[in-house]
């Protein structure tokens, strides 16, 4: 089993992620790639395919979501997800036991004893209309029939976990300020998803261990599940372990991968990139060392918006007026500083839209 040092693991990492040279891929194609992009802030993903896509237009990407060839909805880890149409219908159905597991652990007191089956039921009737409603809007058609949950409990059970969903335009549009509207996923697309696989088999898993590899490999079957939430993956690794390859990190661990994906040289060059929050180049591992230190990993949950500098986390980023504000966790060098101001400088233009460039790098936090 060959041994991948922490260098050549970052830099792995990074060309799976598109971090490494900006990528000519259309955008629906980087967003299949990527097996989607953390979404709950919904302005975030246009900062992800900016730092990953030579020229970016966002309009395109509200193209996409209006022309229903994208999706925000709940899915891995029960966070909202924007995500190819085609990957949400081929893997809904896998993941409705780990959203409805995780819903009923938040709210275990709230809805202890409901009958998921006829709530479903219900909420499938009054949703058959296609009409946009919010969470509260749903959970007040069902309250007269389940009013001991509460709200919350019950709308986010619903729109979570027990019927697959999406949220509509404009929300998630380039600079849209909109309310969450959901409709029925099935609806919205004008197909069904997928239907669970039969007992004994899971085409579904062993298709996002594949997925997984690719844009997140070399990875242990630990970072897997980190990325994705479900826990019965181990037969799904297994099948298809016959056409993977097998490393070593620094810490021992197995780490599995696509036998012909990119490794580059460790040496290779790792330009500025700029990280919206919560950015699953981070997030989509348990043993996130490869990229962020360990004495800073609370950034990746808390919703920090991060800097990369040779390829790992070396600052955090802010906007201010138009103005990117970017705090140092550590010293730059001078190469360094100019390299993360000039990239500062294109990304406040984009986010800008009006020629604006200002940014400003301050002290390092200590």
């Amino acid at each position: 089993m060959t041994d991948l040092g922490a260098r050549a693991l970052n830099r792995a990492t990074l060309a799976r992620q598109l971090l490494l040279d900006r990528a000519d891929t259309p955008v629906l194609d980087a967003v299949a790639h990527l097996c989607g992009l953390q979404a709950q802030e919904p302005q975030e993903p246009f900062t992800g395919l900016w730092s990953r896509l030579r020229a970016f237009d966002p309009a395109v990407l509200d193209g996409l979501l209006t022309g229903r060839r994208v999706v925000r909805t709940h899915l891995m880890r029960r966070t909202v997800h924007l995500l190819a149409a085609d990957d949400v219908l081929a893997w809904r159905a896998r993941h409705d036991a780990m959203l409805r597991q995780r819903v009923l652990g938040t709210y275990r007191r709230e809805l202890a004893g409901l009958d998921l089956d006829e709530l479903t039921v219900a909420a499938r009737a009054v949703l058959a209309d296609g009409e946009p409603r919010s969470m509260t809007e749903i959970a007040r058609a069902l309250a007269d029939r389940w009013p001991a949950p509460g709200p919350r409990a019950l709308g986010e059970l619903v729109v979570a976990a027990l019927v697959p969903m999406v949220q509509l335009p404009p929300r998630g549009m380039w600079r849209a300020r909109s309310r969450v509207r959901n409709a029925p996923l099935s609806l919205w697309l004008d197909r069904d998803i997928d239907p669970p696989a039969p007992p004994g088999t899971d085409p579904a898993g062993e298709a996002l261990v594949r997925r997984y590899l690719a844009a997140f490999g070399p990875a242990a079957s630990a970072d897997l599940r980190a990325w994705c939430g479900l826990a019965g993956l181990p037969a799904a690794v297994a099948a298809v372990r016959g056409e993977l390859v097998a490393f070593r990190d620094e810490r021992g661990r197995e780490l599995l991968d696509l036998p012909d994906a990119p490794r580059p040289d460790p040496d290779t060059p790792a330009p500025v990139r700029f990280l919206p929050a919560f950015d699953n180049a981070i997030l989509g591992y348990h043993d996130r060392s490869r990229i962020i230190d360990d004495a800073h990993r609370g950034l990746s949950v808390a919703g920090a918006r991060v800097v990369l500098v040779d390829g790992r986390v070396a600052a955090t980023w802010t906007v201010e007026a138009d103005l990117v504000v970017v705090t140092p966790l550590r010293d730059l060098t001078r190469a360094e500083h100019a390299e993360v101001t000039e990239e500062g400088r294109c990304l406040a233009s984009f986010l800008s839209g009006d020629g604006g460039d200002g940014v400003r790098v301050l002290a390092p936090s200590r």
